[in-house]
């Protein structure tokens, strides 16, 4: 991370502060190595992670009202993981994944942080087989969905790891590819729900997509 500038900022969930080191802007790049583009990520997508993106902030603020009691939670596609830090810091069990190679660095630069135990983590692909992440009760994410191939992908990476009993949880900016979605969790036995979110005075524009729920 040292030819990277960064951006620190506090995110308010009424009397609780996650502190979050993120990328100072999506046009930072540092891939010296060639990890990530040995992954298949390129140079453009390479900062998407590293920035708060507004679904984020969105599923953060739902899940600090929700009750994840004994849980066990995984957020996909965690990114910049600002629901796993908050859920960390209410001592929920929880474990974040994402493809990228730099985000377990911020996730757990950022719990440190915080003041705050690590957080469990596994980098891995929504299309690999052999992780070794197991079920779960809780399953989050947000803004997943940028492509069309990633609505199989997706399902069926969330059902794998899903328990018999088990909620999801996601936040989509209105990509048109939710119904798509919903319907491959509904044929895995999954009811569906979508709603706008009823607050978001957070965010510095209006918010055009929904929090989508399944329930099995």
């Amino acid at each position: 991370m040292t030819n990277l500038r960064l951006c620190y900022q506090t995110i308010e969930f009424g009397k609780t502060d996650i502190h979050i080191c993120t990328l100072r802007n999506n046009q930072e790049f540092s891939d010296p190595k060639g990890i990530a583009k040995d992954l298949g990520i390129s140079s453009a997508s390479w900062p998407i992670f590293g920035v708060l993106w507004p679904s984020s902030l969105v599923l953060a603020h739902f899940i600090n009202d929700y009750k994840t009691e004994s849980k066990r939670i995984l957020e996909v596609g965690c990114g910049m993981a600002l629901s796993s830090l908050l859920l960390n810091k209410q001592s929920a069990d929880i474990t974040a994944t994402d493809y990228h190679p730099e985000a377990n660095k911020f996730l757990q630069r950022n719990a440190q942080l915080n003041g705050d135990t690590p957080i469990a983590f596994e980098r891995t692909g929504w299309a690999e087989k052999n992780d070794e992440l197991g079920v779960f009760d809780l399953i989050i994410g947000s803004d997943l969905l940028y492509e069309d191939e990633h609505i199989d992908l997706l399902a069926d990476f969330m059902i794998a790891h899903a328990m018999p009993s088990c909620e999801i949880i996601l936040v989509d900016p209105g990509r048109g590819r939710k119904n798509k979605l919903s319907t491959k969790l509904i044929e895995a036995g999954f009811s569906s729900s979508q709603h706008k979110p009823i607050k978001t005075d957070y965010l510095e524009k209006e918010f055009k997509g929904y929090i989508l729920q399944f329930e099995r």
